[in-house]
């Protein structure tokens, strides 16, 4: 079973070392270019060096941050490079590479569980990111096959747990890939989905706001009506929200959030407060655009779901989000927010 542990191991650390070129194939910075061909010469200190140059005059930099991470994983330092996508996540946990490229890294060291858990997140950020689902496959994979060992060891019945074993190790041998398992050299060719972090967005569409049409006579129930009114309230709420995010208005963007929203990462409403006016109004420039936005109405709360484009800097990204919204008063206020899914 060793043997297919260590080709499955393999293959995730092949999609880590791919994100580089995906990240650098879309960059536009020279610095970038000069990174990723130190990295093809193999000269990967050089390429580290250059990465920390260029992160001391722009340390938010999230595809520099990304590619110091990939590098030292490269250099055989899996302690700095989970501390380096760990800061990452943390300052952009909508961006689902980082994610993935913790899980290899857990996975190498025989963490599947909290691998397991990144990978999830990945696709949580996006959906449709293939690599993550693969990779999440292997740790499954690799979990039931320490489960099946295990229960062989404890007396299980080997009628039945063998041949789930041997299927196992049938599908992650070299044989059944392909390739020879003493090579460790990320394919040559591979076309998994664009990452988030890179995709620029130019000229977002904006999902254009209702336009209010007079009622024709009717017996359509109160309620519908009520719904009807309330949707256009939470779209109103969702775009002012935006725009005060957008032009750094921290007052008006944290007063979109009401007393009973639920700060992510166990954080105190003061703590996220902060750290959320620290990184909104350091930046030079900040662009929310909105579109596709979905309303469903119940009562005193609803939730607003949509597609969020932003950039800010040197990051640009587009992403799914969600806000549960409760309403007080006359007002519609945000009490939890969700990115992907």
């Amino acid at each position: 079973m060793r043997r297919s542990h260590f080709f499955q191991l393999r293959q995730l650390t092949c999609f880590l070392a791919l994100s580089a070129l995906l990240f650098s194939a879309q960059a536009q910075s020279n610095d970038l270019d000069e990174v990723n061909q130190l990295l093809k010469s193999g000269k990967q200190a050089q390429a580290l060096a250059k990465v920390e140059q260029s992160l001391s005059s722009k340390p938010r930099d999230a595809q520099m941050r990304f590619l110091k991470g990939v590098i030292q994983t490269e250099m055989g330092k899996p302690s700095d490079a989970i501390s380096t996508f760990t800061k990452l996540i943390d300052d952009y946990p909508e961006l689902p590479e980082p994610y993935n490229n913790l899980a290899v890294l857990h996975a190498s060291q025989g963490q599947y569980d909290i691998a397991r858990a990144a990978l999830e997140m990945a696709i949580r950020t996006n959906p449709s990111y293939s690599t993550a689902h693969e990779n999440l496959g292997d740790i499954y994979a690799n979990l039931a096959s320490q489960a099946y060992t295990k229960a062989l060891q404890m007396g299980g019945a080997s009628n039945t747990l063998q041949p789930k074993l041997s299927l196992i190790r049938e599908l992650f041998s070299p044989t059944a890939k392909g390739q020879n398992p003493n090579v460790a050299k990320a394919p040559t060719t591979v076309a998994p989905a664009a990452p988030v972090v890179a995709a620029v967005v130019t000229n977002p569409v904006i999902a254009p706001a209702p336009v209010a049409k007079t009622p024709a006579a009717t017996t359509a129930p109160v309620a519908a009506n009520t719904n009807q009114d309330s949707a256009e309230q939470i779209e109103q709420a969702v775009q002012a929200w935006a725009k005060a995010w957008a032009s750094k208005d921290m007052k008006n963007y944290l007063a979109s959030y009401g007393k009973s929203f639920d700060p992510p990462k166990g954080l105190s409403r003061k703590e996220w407060e902060e750290e959320r006016r620290d990184r909104i109004v350091g930046k030079s420039r900040i662009s929310v655009k909105i579109s596709n936005l979905k309303t469903n109405v119940n009562g005193d709360t609803a939730t607003a779901k949509f597609r969020q484009s932003y950039d800010a800097d040197s990051l640009s990204t587009s992403s799914t989000k969600t806000l549960t919204l409760a309403k007080a008063g006359q007002k519609w206020y945000i009490i939890k927010e969700v990115t992907g899914g």
